[in-house]
């Protein structure tokens, strides 16, 4: 598997864009790195970066952006609302695919030690990548922010983990950076309907796993309660994994509670809003939406979205993108300006546009664009492509049948069984729109294997075994588009009996539709499978083709018997 790292790292400028264009440049110029979002923030002054690449890539990206960083900005001219100590803050290496956190956290000691020895610019290493257990918290690190430097470096207790043993100019000038190694850290600030900084800490404060230190009476302002050793003793908040303090920022006019949550498994992001919700209505204050910074994972918003339709009592077996609106919706996450997932989601933002755009050159397509280009002269896309096709518009069908079922009034206790049915058609509807165009590529690979040389022996051998392997996935392709057809008689069946009986046509038609669907990708992997030299694995396909449409056409009898005596009452 291919190996991805994240970067995220937070530079001490957020108002002048030409000191971060210069930043930004110098990371997006390493080779196999790409960009996925540059956040500014002008109140807090902080510049959030997040790109990814591989391993080798990421650590020169972030380390030449961590050089330029030091050449455009100077610390002993920096203010804003957000804790920092050094010009690049915090650099954190997130794993992605292909790598364990515990690598990221070798690589990232090994990125302090560089940045250190070459630029001179001290680095504490926290999270997963920490030398030392109190350092994993990234506040133990940054304590004092910038302007405590002076008096860490020169104690020995307290030094960075690669630092100079004086302050000197080049610390004074860039401060020092906090390098570590996390999963995904969802940043997010809560608005909050008042402009009180004290009433968003006091809620911080209810929430954040840390909580407050417990003081006499109860009171916010009595003496702080010791234990026998003498240390404080703290109140734990109500979220696991979450850190949180309270602001006020002017560029809006409102307080924020400011949170990042650490652990998203145990502290989903609806989750945390939810109790955040709950403890500013505590004090009399009201949560009036959320603004992510950064980016998020798509499970962070399909999650929420799916909690808030169980909320409602509403069928989860929608789109993806319908699922997101109802989170963005729910968080109020376009309180402040305007919230695109494709804009704001990791998964979205590193798709490669283009290659997208081939793979899906027909999914793409107007529904008359779609006929137009099959009735051309080309011969893909063919009948593979539109058996997958009209496989999914069966499992939309049991789909529709499924959430209108979900929805009926007077059917409210049987919401959850339909939701449940709705989201087993969208995931056979899925595997099929992917199918579409996966025939049509499939055609393509044995046309261009054809297309191989074949003037010497070692070339014909070549293209010969192209040929083979390229008509045997062609014939498995239309193979899987049956199966994936298959299932949708279990949806459209469970409709037409259990579902909407105004809407039992419809589960009808999907019927119909997945046989067409299952008898068309037959004929698809009989003709491809007879173009293979072994016969054996031909006659193999053949059989389990023959086998599956004769279940289907049994499966579509049955089905329309159900649907036709419901109309006929």
């Amino acid at each position: 598997m291919k190996q991805i790292i994240e970067c995220v790292p937070n530079f001490s400028e957020g108002r002048d864009k030409s000191v971060i264009d210069q930043i930004v440049k110098s990371i997006a110029a390493v080779e196999g790195i790409k960009v996925l979002d540059v956040d500014p923030g002008e109140a807090t002054n902080r510049t959030v970066v997040t790109f990814v690449g591989s391993p080798e890539a990421v650590l020169e990206a972030a380390f030449q952006g961590v050089k330029c960083s030091g050449e455009v900005i100077d610390m002993r001219k920096h203010h804003g609302a957000h804790p920092r100590s050094g010009a690049c803050d915090v650099l954190p290496l997130v794993p992605v695919a292909g790598i364990t956190l515990e690598e990221c956290a070798e690589l990232a000691r090994g990125l302090a030690k560089r940045i250190y020895d070459e630029l001179g610019v001290p680095c504490y290493c926290y999270e997963a990548a920490a030398f030392k257990p109190e350092r994993k918290n990234l506040a133990v690190c940054r304590a004092g922010e910038y302007e405590a430097l002076p008096e860490k470096i020169a104690d020995p207790a307290r030094r960075p983990d690669f630092s100079p043993e004086k302050y000197n100019d080049t610390v004074a000038r860039c401060g020092a950076i906090n390098v570590g190694a996390r999963n995904f850290l969802v940043a997010v600030n809560y608005n909050l309907n008042t402009t009180s900084t004290r009433r968003a800490m006091a809620i911080a404060f209810d929430v954040r796993e840390k909580g407050r230190k417990m003081r006499e009476g109860g009171s916010l302002t009595g003496k702080v309660l010791k234990d026998a050793d003498g240390n404080d003793i703290w109140q734990p908040g109500t979220l696991k994994g979450c850190k949180a303090i309270g602001w006020y920022i002017d560029e809006y006019g409102i307080a924020q509670v400011s949170m990042n949550i650490t652990d998203i498994n145990a502290t989903p992001l609806h989750v945390a809003y939810e109790e955040v919700s709950r403890a500013a209505a505590a004090r009399g204050l009201r949560v009036t939406g959320a603004e992510i910074v950064g980016l998020v994972p798509k499970k962070v918003l399909m999650d929420a979205g799916k909690f808030y339709l169980e909320k409602q009592q509403r069928s989860l077996g929608i789109s993806d993108d319908e699922i997101m609106k109802i989170a963005v919706k729910s968080m109020s996450l376009d309180d402040l300006r305007p919230f695109n997932p494709h804009e704001k989601v990791i998964e979205y933002l590193m798709e490669d546009p283009r290659q997208q755009a081939l793979k899906e050159r027909l999914v793409r397509m107007t529904l008359k664009g779609f006929a137009d280009e099959t009735a051309s002269e080309s011969p893909a896309p063919g009948g593979g492509s539109i058996s997958a096709y009209m496989g999914a518009l069966g499992a939309a069908l049991g789909t529709m049948v499924a959430n209108l079922s979900a929805h009926k009034r007077g059917w409210d206790d049987r919401w959850k069984e339909f939701s449940e049915w709705a989201e087993k058609g969208q995931g056979i509807m899925k595997e099929l729109v992917g199918l579409v165009d996966e025939d049509t590529a499939a055609f393509d690979r044995i046309m261009a294997a054809f297309g191989l040389p074949k003037g010497t022996d070692e070339e014909k051998a070549a293209r010969a075994e192209a040929i083979e392997e390229a008509t045997l996935y062609a014939s498995q392709v239309p193979l899987r588009t049956m199966k994936a057809s298959f299932k949708v008689f279990e949806v459209a069946r469970a409709m037409a009996t259990e579902g909407n009986p105004n809407s039992v046509s419809d589960a009808g038609v999907g019927a119909l539709a997945a046989r067409s669907a299952v008898l068309g990708a037959c004929l698809n992997v009989k003709i491809n499978a007879v173009g293979l030299k072994d016969k054996e694995k031909a006659a193999t396909l053949i059989a389990e083709a023959e086998g599956i449409a004769a279940k289907a056409v049994e499966e579509e009898k049955e089905i329309l018997d159900i649907v036709n005596s419901k109309i006929n009452g």
